[in-house]
């Protein structure tokens, strides 16, 4: 199992984290949402939960409680720029299905 990010995900992550002045890293999950079912779920991490599986790429770890886990195996977290638009963009390889506005999934 696991979780990665490509350099341009952790560059913007730890200019975030040096912005904020603190944190271990970032928390990784996902919730019930949206008209496919699951929608992603990226915060800051201040402290390892109990259960938290941690993935550390390119100086940046990243957390994932087991629940969230099992849809998100496999993800890589990439960091994109197109025309006016930036943004994280998820590389999950479950996902069956997604809404056509590009919030939500299911597996």
């Amino acid at each position: 199992m696991a979780i990665t990010l490509t350099e341009a995900a952790a560059d913007h992550v730890k200019k975030f984290i040096d912005n904020r002045g603190s944190g271990m890293g970032i928390r990784l999950g996902v919730r019930t949402s949206g008209c496919s079912g699951m929608a992603y779920v990226l915060e800051f991490a201040d402290e390892q939960d109990d259960g938290d599986q941690v993935f550390e790429n390119h100086g940046v770890k990243v957390l994932v409680d087991a629940k969230s886990l099992l849809y998100l195996d496999g993800t890589e977290l990439d960091y994109t720029k197109e025309g006016l638009n930036e943004g994280f963009k998820f590389n999950n390889p479950n996902v069956k299905d997604a809404c056509g506005c590009g919030e939500s999934f299911n597996v």
